[in-house]
């Protein structure tokens, strides 16, 4: 059984995780695999392709606790990020960076992971540390965090009905496991 991960790249592949431990990526016109990404223990929950900067990257999530990063040219696993206490049901890449001298450019180094452990997780993607921070969901009402989606919300204006330059808040929104989904921000 496979979960199928989203259209990426060119269009025309999309990636998947498996209960057999693999990340694998799919020509869609021709049905042939392209890649395979082993190295999680146990079978993969949950796959994202990576935006702009990052387009040939994966990110996936894992029962076996771990979020792994993949490098699509080098068929090479790049990051292992361990830290949840359960099952890896979300992965997310933010749009915001974390700036180091090392970094001069704009370009996003921050991902996130939610797992059954009712925890958000957020790692630089630069270095192999433990999490930058850790939000916790509300144990009697959400019993673990199974999806994750960054939203832009345009901010209103205060003192000023006639401005031109909008600005917008990003915010993470999750869903839970029983149910109730919440926006962080």
């Amino acid at each position: 059984m496979n979960n199928i991960g989203v259209i990426g790249g060119n269009g025309y592949t999309i990636c998947s995780g498996s209960y057999d431990n693999t990340v694998r990526i799919w020509d869609i016109e021709t049905t042939k695999q392209f890649n395979v990404f082993k190295g999680h223990t146990d079978y993969v929950i949950s796959v994202k392709y990576g935006p702009n900067e990052l387009v040939n990257t994966i990110l996936s999530g894992s029962k076996d606790k771990s979020v792994r990063l993949w490098d699509i040219r080098s068929d090479q696993q790049i990051q292992v990020f361990s830290g949840h206490t359960n099952q890896v049901f979300a992965v997310e890449y933010s749009s915001f960076a974390i700036k180091s001298s090392d970094n001069i450019g704009c370009n996003s180094n921050v991902i996130c992971s939610g797992s059954w452990d009712n925890t958000i997780c957020f790692w630089d993607i630069r270095s192999n540390k433990n999490e930058l921070y850790k939000i916790k969901g509300d144990e009697k009402e959400d019993n673990g965090i199974v999806c994750l989606k960054y939203i832009k919300s345009k901010k209103k204006e205060k003192n000023n009905e006639n401005a031109t330059n909008a600005t917008y808040d990003l915010n993470l929104c999750y869903g839970s496991r029983k149910g109730p989904i919440r926006i962080y921000g």
